[in-house]
């Protein structure tokens, strides 16, 4: 899988790849409307909102970001916890990443779809996040021992 390479992304105004759309996965119901609002407040409401669900995780990235607006909202998942964004400004993806951090919510991953990841299933994708996630956490780890 490991056909992308992670690089620091800048700040500006470049669109990202993709169509625009928001795919959120793990969370729980209760955590889906005040998401949803919290997103509304940051100027994020011209996008589709997807909440993935498990039926979703065998689907392409391009096949779930087709989805409906807010479909799945109110559906439980069991997937990691993650956001993948599509179709963001670089500036929009450190808005809402800072956001996160200010409003302590717990930690999740994050991934931007990509030319080869919107043909991975989600699934694929969250088990690729989560090893890079593990691979750097242990990086740290180690450099934090030293």
């Amino acid at each position: 899988m490991n056909e992308g390479t992670f690089h620091k992304m800048a700040s500006s105004e470049k669109r990202m790849y993709g169509p625009k759309g928001l795919v959120v996965c793990g969370f729980s119901p209760a955590e889906h409307v005040p998401l949803a609002d919290a997103l509304d407040q940051i100027g994020f409401n011209d996008r589709p909102l997807i909440f993935a669900v498990e039926k979703d995780s065998t689907k392409t990235l391009k096949e779930v970001l087709s989805a409906e607006d807010r479909s799945g909202m109110g559906h439980s998942s069991t997937m990691h916890r993650a956001i993948i964004m599509s179709g963001f400004l670089q500036s929009e993806v450190h808005t809402l990443m800072s956001a996160f951090r200010q409003a302590g919510l717990p930690r999740q991953l994050w991934a931007t779809v990509t030319p080869v990841s919107e043909n991975w299933t989600l699934a694929a994708l969250l088990t690729e996040l989560a090893e890079e996630d593990r691979a750097m956490q242990q990086k740290r780890a180690e450099k934090n021992e030293r």
